[in-house]
């Protein structure tokens, strides 16, 4: 009892309602079906800066969740190793007024440096960046608005779950098991959103890449993530 006090405590420390986390383990079923883990949750093994350096101490790992750090010393981190055809799936926990968000597909380019594709991770209400439909929790980012009649966001304190679906061209974007956003890269109409986005001078055409590493965005504010788990199709 006194080491779940304990643990309510830090996470409360972190401007959190949640409960206590559990260290992440597959299924049976799960690992039958071909789905790894990408967050032990105890270590930051299989992550990295951008850049090949050691996960920052702007992240700290406790009770099973990979979190920002509040002023600390932050960066993006990212997977070691690079995913094509995937199913992805995280939860999320963010404090009021957060921005932060999930890339994939993220590499470096030739003209625009490293990028991602990001899944938007935002409060809708209260943060900053929520003056227009491509930047709202679940949407493509800068590019592609989601569904708002079929999403439903816990508010801050509470967890999310999110998925990313990419096979072939077609991607989608799921939270808390709604299919909000689907697309086609290389489409018309993504061709178009793209072009009117801040990433229309890419080369190659953004988000075009066959393959890239998943990366856990840091932007300032306390974001937990857990239950990181990837599997390939």
């Amino acid at each position: 009892m006194r080491n779940r006090i304990i643990a309510l405590i830090v996470c409360s420390s972190f401007g959190l309602n949640s409960v206590l986390a559990q260290i992440p383990e597959l299924s049976s079923k799960e690992k039958k079906a071909g789905w790894i883990l990408l967050f032990d949750g105890k270590t930051t093994n299989g992550w990295t800066t951008s850049d090949g350096k050691p996960v920052p101490s702007g992240w700290a790992v406790k009770d099973g969740c990979i979190s920002t750090v509040m002023d600390g010393k932050g960066g993006d981190i990212v997977t070691e190793n690079e995913f094509k055809d995937f199913e992805f799936s995280a939860d999320y926990n963010i404090t009021p007024g957060c921005n932060s968000g999930i890339k994939y597909f993220y590499k470096k380019y030739e003209k625009g440096g490293n990028l991602g594709m990001e899944y938007q991770i935002l409060d809708d209400k209260l943060a900053e960046d929520n003056k227009k439909d491509n930047h709202l929790c679940g949407s493509f980012y800068d590019v592609l608005p989601p569904n708002t009649a079929d999403k439903k966001v816990n508010e801050p304190g509470q967890w999310n779950t999110i998925r990313v679906v990419a096979k072939g061209f077609n991607v989608e974007h799921w939270l808390n098991g709604k299919k909000i956003l689907k697309f086609t890269r290389g489409s018309r109409s993504y061709t178009e959103a793209v072009a009117k986005s801040k990433f229309s001078k890419a080369e190659p055409a953004f988000g075009m890449v066959d393959k890239g590493k998943i990366l856990l965005q840091y932007h300032g504010g306390v974001v937990q993530f857990r239950n990181i788990k990837i599997k390939t199709l």
